[in-house]
Order: structure tokens, then C-alpha cells, then sequence
């Protein structure tokens, strides 16, 4: 108990007035500012999430919206916010980075149960009021975790659609990307887009339920599927983008600026026709959707990480639910030049690895390195490698 008073990098929210680490963040105002735009929206209870409309495990900047309301930086979590109370959910690997990011607005709840979020808002939502969230922000399978949590409380989960943190955030929000979307080269993808898309057709017609067409949500499923790759978030070479494949056109929904001039001659190749990829505003995807499903039409998707929001506009007798959709499982399954390209870039990388370790033993004696600056040159060393495009994630270096 004594070492852990002494400790200066956490708050403590039980002296007046509380001791906060600078590493925390004042979030009074921001809460104030939701407080009242949840007031205005008829809102109890709203919910943060710490993901975005396609459910990546990393996001950028502009969908780090817990982040930016709470302060707390880590992968994983989930906020709610009250008239009253703020809570911030997370897992033991952020316990103590959440101690010392947040200010003493929040309690921190040491699990992430949606069962222990239900039961929060419960006890701090009266009977009869409003628990609110973004619909584009929660799986289909999350949000029916919420929906049973609250069943039969006398509490309504009532989705809406205007993101209420991107309204207090406003102008600060950062914008969206605008970097180029290039082809994949050939030489580094296992089979042309025209193939890879032939095949999901195949299996669309060999499926029992016969789908007319399968969407695709997750950012790795459009990256694969049409060689292409973007840098929309740090450390993953995807973009924001959904597609609708049906078995007679393609829809890309893409901000088409920023595809480059190769990348849309090669979408564009087979035009008109059935392997003629339509560009669509990337923002029109729930609307196409709509209208699509008013047809005679069955739709083949993954739930893991498509949204309640697109969901809900498909009738139930329309849908074909799949953990994963068909695009995803495929991209899983590597062929022999996938494999043999693998097989190289690990090759290459047990390069950088081993010179890693040489400069290791070299070093360390002399007392010439820390965590930091390891994670620093091998990440030099990876760079140094030919067709690096830089690390899946942060090195993480610890000694000791």
C-alpha cells in the first residue's frame, strides 16, 4: 500500500482536491458538451465505442472518438456517458494506462462484459429512459448483446444515426485520409481481382440458399479482393471502403479521388460488363444497400464486423448470416505463389531479426541501449529490407 501511495504517475480521486498525473486529460468540458447534446437528442445513457464503422482492431485518428472523450489511448474499450456519471470499460492490459490518462470524471471498470456495462446502466439509467449509440459503431452481434442486457428493463436501446461525440468534437475531429489508393503489383498478388471475383461468384451459385450477392464490410476484405491498398490507418495497408458484389456487377464504394490512375484503369478494365467495377461515394453504401434489398434478392454477409446500422436496412428473409463472409473466408486460404510470397517476406525479415541480435550482443555489454532505441533500429534494419512498407504494429521491446 505504501509503494503504491508514493506512486506520482496514476490519479487519486479519493484526496480533495484529486491528485492527477499530467498525463491525464481534462475532459470536463467535452462531457459537458455531450451532456447537452444528449439532453437535446432525448438521450440517458450513450455509448462509446472504441472502433469504427468496420469493426478494425486499429483506427485512425478520426475514429479514436473514446480516445478523444475520455483520454485513455489504449486499443480496447468502451465508454458510457450519463447525465451524472461517466465510466470508462477496459481489460487488464490498460488498467494502469487508464489510471493514468483519465481525470476523475470517470470510473474505471476493470472488465469489458457488455453483462457489466448492462447492469451499470441499469443501476445509473432510470426505468423508462434512453440508452443510445451509433449504429455504424456496433457489430450486428454486439448490439444484440446490448439489446438482451437491457430486455425487459423498462430501458429502450434506441440507435442514432449522427454520431453524437462528432458533433461536440466538430471542427478538432481530424479529417478524413487523402492519400492515394494504388494497385497491388502484380507480382505480389496471388491471382488477378477478375479471378478472386469469379470464384466468390462460383460459390455464391453453389451455395444452397442461392445469394444474389455478398457485402463486404471488413477494410482487408475490399484491400484483398481488389489488389489494392491504401494507408488509412497506421500500420495496415487497407482504406475506408465497402463493396456490394452481386453475381451480374460490382459496386465499390470508394472516395474516388484518391484512387490512382493505375488503380482505376484496373478496376475499369471490363467495362461495360459483369466484371466492371462501379465507383460509388464511399458515404452512399447504406442508401445502394437500401434500395438493393428491396428487390428479390438474398444478401450474403459476415457478422463479426458488419454494422447494425447496414444490417437493419436488410430484411431478415433477405440475409444470409455467415460469421465471415465468403471473401473473408477465401482470403484465408493461401495459394501456392501466396505462400511462396510468404515464405520471402519471412525470409527477409529473419534477416533484419538476426542482424537485430548481432547489434544486441554488440551493444548491451557497452550499456549503449534501451528499450527504445531497440525497437528503433530493428525497425531501421526492417526498412533496410527490400519491399518493406514498415511494421504490422509498433515494435514491442521490453528487457528484463
Amino acid at each position: 500500500p505504501q509503494a503504491a501511495s508514493a506512486r506520482t504517475d496514476v490519479r487519486d480521486c479519493s484526496t480533495d482536491p484529486p491528485y492527477l498525473p499530467p498525463t491525464a486529460t481534462n475532459t470536463t468540458a467535452r462531457l459537458a458538451a455531450l451532456r447537452d447534446t444528449m439532453r437535446a437528442h432525448g438521450v440517458h445513457a450513450y455509448i462509446v465505442p472504441s472502433t469504427d464503422a468496420h469493426m478494425s482492431e486499429y483506427i485512425a485518428e478520426r475514429d479514436a472518438r473514446l480516445g478523444w472523450l475520455t483520454g485513455f489511448t489504449g486499443s480496447a474499450g468502451t465508454g458510457v456517458v450519463t447525465q451524472d456519471k461517466a465510466a470508462l470499460w477496459t481489460d487488464s492490459r490498460y488498467w494502469t494506462q487508464a489510471e493514468r490518462q483519465l481525470d476523475c470524471n470517470w470510473e474505471l471498470q476493470r472488465t469489458t462484459w457488455i453483462e457489466s456495462i448492462g447492469l451499470w446502466i441499469l443501476e445509473a439509467v432510470p426505468v423508462g429512459g434512453n440508452i443510445s449509440l451509433d449504429p455504424f459503431l456496433f457489430s450486428i452481434d454486439t448490439w444484440n448483446s446490448y439489446s438482451q442486457a437491457l430486455h425487459g428493463s423498462g430501458r429502450t436501446l434506441v440507435p442514432i444515426e449522427t454520431n453524437l461525440v462528432d458533433q461536440v468534437w466538430g471542427d478538432e475531429r481530424p479529417s478524413s485520409p487523402s492519400s492515394t489508393i494504388y494497385s497491388l503489383p502484380e507480382a505480389f498478388t496471388g491471382s488477378s481481382w477478375q479471378e478472386k471475383v469469379a470464384g466468390i461468384r462460383q460459390q455464391m451459385e453453389q451455395h444452397v440458399r442461392r445469394p444474389t450477392a455478398v457485402l463486404l464490410s471488413g477494410l482487408e476484405e475490399t484491400a484483398w479482393l481488389f489488389n489494392l491498398r491504401g494507408d488509412d490507418i497506421p500500420y495496415n495497408p487497407v482504406f475506408y471502403s465497402y463493396a456490394l458484389l452481386t453475381n451480374t456487377n460490382i459496386s465499390l464504394f470508394v472516395d474516388e479521388r484518391r484512387l490512382s490512375a493505375a488503380a482505376q484503369e484496373s478496376l475499369r478494365a471490363d467495362c461495360p460488363g459483369p466484371l466492371c467495377v462501379e465507383l460509388q461515394e464511399y458515404g452512399q453504401a447504406r442508401a445502394h444497400l437500401h434500395r438493393y434489398a428491396q428487390g428479390n434478392v438474398t444478401i450474403w454477409l459476415g457478422t463479426e464486423y458488419t454494422t447494425y446500422g447496414l444490417y437493419g436496412v436488410i430484411p431478415q428473409e433477405k440475409l444470409l448470416e455467415d460469421s465471415y463472409s465468403p471473401v473473408m473466408m477465401a482470403k484465408a486460404v493461401k495459394n501456392a505463389k501466396e505462400q511462396e510470397l510468404l515464405r520471402a517476406a519471412h525470409l527477409r525479415d529473419a534477416v533484419a531479426v538476426i542482424q537485430y541480435l548481432l547489434w544486441l550482443e554488440k551493444m548491451v555489454p557497452q550499456g549503449q541501449v534501451d528499450e527504445f532505441s531497440g525497437a528503433q533500429h530493428i525497425d531501421m534494419l526492417r526498412r533496410a529490407q527490400e519491399h518493406s512498407r514498415g511494421p504490422s504494429f509498433q515494435s514491442i521491446s521490453a528487457s528484463g
